[in-house]
């Protein structure tokens, strides 16, 4: 008869039996459903500890049975070994259990990875792998900082716009990418961050590793960790370069086109007042005239009456000038060589113009044939000349020029653009007030004038763009407050269709540039870009600044084989940094380049005649060639190839 404690014996193993069974169960159907029976060992290794336990404990729940009440059928030994060896096996399975879990990471507490987060874990980490791969590929640079602004993260994108590796620049400051006022800009960023703003974009300038500038859109943000303590930023930077180039080039596009509206309507009233105003004026000098013929013997009288008469005079002069201006008056054009009009401009001019203003004609040395009205070309250059001569009270240099010019479409500030060819050229240089670029935007508009009232109409320059404009042409201004201005007369050469001659370009392939080093210096934004790509797009390696100081501080860093720089700049010439640099590299090349004209800097020595000098707007062709005559004319200098 079986006893108490027996039956409690039997009774045990059989639910532990069954309770590590469901165990197993439970552990192994899940990860089976998952697919990780191979993948999550530590799965797999605890349900075995538990089946061998389950079996285990069927064998003594056996072995209970079968000898419960039956002392003369005790069990065999080798039942008793069978259990024995089977708890070593599972001896065996508990050992394997801990050496898989001292190699695989399980979350604190539990005994095995989860299969359903450790499946979400798998997607998390996929993800994260693909966002990682979107943000190494993309074309924005993204960079990621400390709170100090130390840089810690850089991908591609910020490799290409940037030209720096993330090994280069890992560890290095932000500033490293601006100048002294981007940094300040920088410090105020990152405070107006981590004071509370969210997600501030805006528009910089930043610099490249060879030191070209890059216009850059900034949306920066500030980065914190899981406990929400801020420890960085995250910026994502676009360049805008082209962007902004494009908008330049759309914007001047709209102005030049209000522009003609603007004086299109101007001159469709100030024609009908010219009209109307022309018939007053013949009345008023008509009954002068008679009153002077009946004043004859009154002195007095005969005196005020002459002065209502040149009044009167000056009234018709205006009324033509307004007439010629809406193209309302009557026009003879013919062949005429610019070279015999500029002569007589010059006679005229020689005698009524004051000895304080060193008046010079540069002339062509072939003729120079438009079909125009040969009066109008004078009024062209008296107009010119006389507001030349106002700008310079105290005396200056005055240089009329004719020649011709091959344009490639491409120029900027032509008023209005012209097609690619070979024109005629007018050009009236002074070393006068200058103006800024405000002032020169509206000096073609009627009545629009910066002198004192009573001494302009406003009308002289209105004038001018009718009769270039009515002949085909287009005029361009380069001015500078305090330095003078030169104003560009481009108009068709004489053709049987009366169009311009096709261009005159260099058609031979302007030599390689071979990676040699230019420093352009332009203080002109738009313009510093235009030359840059020309330079780049010819083999060249450009370093760009838009000033007398970063070209020096570039030079000092990088060398250069050629100096590339405009001649008249704030705060210091390009004359005054050829100067300087020849110090350090005495056999550099330099090549000059100035909106102003040849004639005029060459009379007022600012520059010396042998020079090289390219004078504004040239083409892309024309640059490379001289750039490339005046770096193989000269040794390059050792070390800064």
């Amino acid at each position: 008869m079986t006893t108490v404690p027996e039956q409690l014996f039997l009774l045990g193993n059989l639910g532990t039996m069954i309770t590590y069974a469901a165990i197993t169960v439970v552990i192994t159907v899940p990860v089976a459903r998952a697919g990780r029976l191979r993948s999550n060992r530590l799965a797999v290794a605890t349900a075995l500890i538990f089946l061998t336990a389950a079996v285990g404990h069927g064998l003594h729940a056996y072995l209970a049975f079968a000898g419960l009440g039956h002392a003369e059928h005790a069990v065999s030994i080798d039942w008793v070994w069978a259990l024995a060896w089977w708890n070593v096996v599972t001896g065996v399975a508990g050992l394997y259990y801990w050496t898989v879990r001292r190699r695989t990471r399980a979350p604190a507490g539990a005994i095995y990875p989860d299969p359903q987060r450790e499946r979400l874990q798998d997607e998390a980490d996929a993800h994260r792998a693909t966002l990682e791969a979107v943000i190494e590929h993309t074309d924005d640079a993204i960079i990621g900082s400390d709170l100090d602004g130390v840089i810690t993260a850089w991908n591609r994108g910020a490799e290409r716009i940037f030209g720096w590796t993330a090994a280069e620049i890992i560890g290095r400051h932000a500033r490293v990418l601006t100048d002294d006022a981007g940094a300040e800009e920088q410090r105020d960023m990152m405070h107006r961050i981590r004071t509370g703003e969210r997600g501030v974009p805006y528009e910089t300038r930043r610099f490249r590793k060879d030191g070209t500038p890059v216009e850059a859109s900034f949306s920066v943000a500030l980065v914190r960790d899981r406990f929400g303590h801020p420890v960085g930023f995250s910026a994502v930077v676009r360049d805008i370069t082209a962007i902004k180039e494009a908008a330049e080039r759309q914007r001047a596009v709209e102005e030049r086109t209000h522009q003609a509206q603007r004086m299109e309507s101007l001159g469709k009233l100030a024609g009908g007042v010219a009209h109307d105003f022309n018939n007053i004026l013949a009345i008023i000098v008509n009954y002068t005239d008679f009153a002077v013929e009946e004043a004859a013997g009154n002195d007095a009288l005969a005196t005020d009456l002459r002065h209502v008469r040149s009044a009167a005079d000056r009234a018709i002069n205006l009324t033509r000038q307004l007439l010629t201006f809406t193209r309302g008056d009557t026009i003879q054009p013919q062949d005429v060589d610019l070279n015999a009009g500029l002569a007589e401009v010059h006679a005229m001019l020689g005698r009524t113009i004051g000895e304080h203003i060193n008046l010079i004609m540069v002339s062509s040395p072939a003729p120079v044939m438009v079909h125009a009205d040969p009066g109008q070309m004078q009024q062209v250059l008296l107009n010119l000349a006389i507001n030349a001569r106002d700008a310079m009270p105290d005396g200056g240099t005055l240089v009329l020029e004719a020649n011709t010019a091959a344009l490639d479409g491409g120029e900027l500030d032509m008023r209005p653009p012209l097609p690619p060819g070979t024109y005629a050229r007018l050009l009236v240089s002074d070393t006068g007030e200058g103006m800024t670029a405000d002032v020169a935007a509206h000096i073609f508009e009627p009545f629009y004038t910066t002198k004192p009232r009573g001494q302009g109409t406003g009308l002289g320059l209105s004038t001018v763009y009718g009769i270039v404009t009515e002949a085909g042409g287009s005029v361009n201004v380069y001015s500078e407050p305090g330095v003078g201005t030169t104003f560009r007369i481009y108009l068709p050469l004489a053709t049987a269709s009366g169009a311009a001659l096709p261009a005159v370009l260099r058609r031979d392939t302007p030599p390689s540039g071979d990676g040699r080093t230019i420093l352009v210096v332009e203080d002109e934004p738009a313009l510093a870009r235009v030359v840059t790509r020309i330079l780049a797009n010819g083999g060249y390696h450009v370093l760009t600044a838009t000033g007398g100081r970063q070209a020096l501080a570039l030079f000092r860093l990088h060398g250069c084989d050629a100096l590339l720089t405009d001649v008249i700049m704030p705060e210091m010439s390009g004359r005054r940094l050829a100067e300087i640099i020849h110090q350090t590299a005495p056999a550099l090349p330099v090549l000059y380049m100035s909106g102003y004209s040849n004639g005029l800097l060459g009379t007022t020595h600012v520059l010396d005649g042998d020079i090289a000098f390219i004078e504004k707007p040239f083409t892309a062709h024309d640059l490379l060639h001289k750039v490339a005559e005046v770096v193989t004319s000269q040794t390059l200098i050792p070390g800064y190839g």
